[in-house]
């Protein structure tokens, strides 16, 4: 009988404050039911109005509180955010869901769209790639739990794409500081795209001009160091030929290495002068 009376106290009670707990009065009237303003909310979802679903779904999950309509509200919240290509909310409704509802028969479904979201978040490659890494972890994450799921295949596609960004925004600061002659600084970062993202096609790319940096750095190098430096261009480029021996990059890598073993050749030439006319 008591719970009978709470339950009738509860359908009561959320009749009666569903409506002022709406923000917009043309959605959900007074008196409407947590039911009734469900369904209301799948009626503006299913006509694609989802910025009046997610304000009533919003509303059903806080008045209709543990019951099946405010799980499923919980759902199309995440939902109706995510078709507003906001994100970052869809985001954090999916979490929402999954911690509430961990077992519902559509938490695979709803783990996929939160690194969506995510992935949606990933912005340009000069700018902070948090999110991208954030999305990697998210995929990687859901691959290991769900590997026969459906979305496995797209998943994947989305960690390697999402990769090649990452491998791109090392290979730009590379380049800029080549560009700038910080010849160290750009054999640094061009090692970061070699053995980070070695299935890239930034990897080829920044292993070949690794060679001509190490060229420039040590023609650019008092001649004490020149030696050594050159001697790293000839080694990168037998690395090079090694990872990649059909490229047709390497005429232009024989050509680097050919510099570097002038470049050796006149060092030596001009250390075995210098002792001449020193002993003389």
């Amino acid at each position: 009988t008591n719970f009978r009376m709470n339950k009738f106290s509860y359908l009561f009670l959320s009749a009666i404050f569903l409506f002022t707990a709406c923000k917009n009065t043309r959605l959900v009237n007074p008196g409407d039911t947590v039911e009734i303003a469900y369904q209301k909310g799948i009626d503006k979802f299913e006509e694609g109005e989802f910025s009046d679903a997610s304000e009533i779904f919003e509303t059903v999950t806080r008045i209709g509180r543990g019951s099946e309509y405010a799980q499923q509200a919980q759902y199309y919240l995440a939902e109706s955010y995510f078709k507003l290509e906001r994100y970052i909310l869809a985001e954090a409704e999916y979490r929402r869901f999954i911690t509430f509802y961990p077992r519902d028969p559509k938490r695979e479904e709803v783990d996929f769209k939160k690194a969506i979201s995510v992935y949606k978040q990933s912005p340009r490659y000069r700018l902070d790639q948090s999110a991208t890494t954030k999305a990697i972890d998210e995929f990687q994450l859901f691959n290991s739990r769900y590997p026969n799921s459906e979305f496995v295949t797209e998943s994947a596609d989305k960690i390697n794409e999402l990769r090649e960004k990452l491998a791109r925004k090392y290979y730009e600061a590379a380049e800029f500081y080549f560009r700038t002659d910080q010849y160290k600084a750009a054999t640094i970062y061009y090692d970061l795209v070699i053995d980070r993202y070695p299935e890239s096609k930034w990897s080829e790319r920044a292993l070949l001009k690794q060679i001509e940096t190490y060229n420039d750095y040590a023609f650019n190098s008092v001649l004490s160091k020149q030696i050594e430096r050159y001697q790293l261009a000839i080694s990168t480029y037998e690395k090079y030929i090694q990872l990649f021996p059909q490229s047709n990059g390497r005429g232009e890598a024989e050509a680097l290495r050919d510099k570097a073993e002038e470049g050796v050749k006149d060092v030596e030439k001009t250390l075995q002068e210098r002792q001449s006319s020193q002993s003389n």
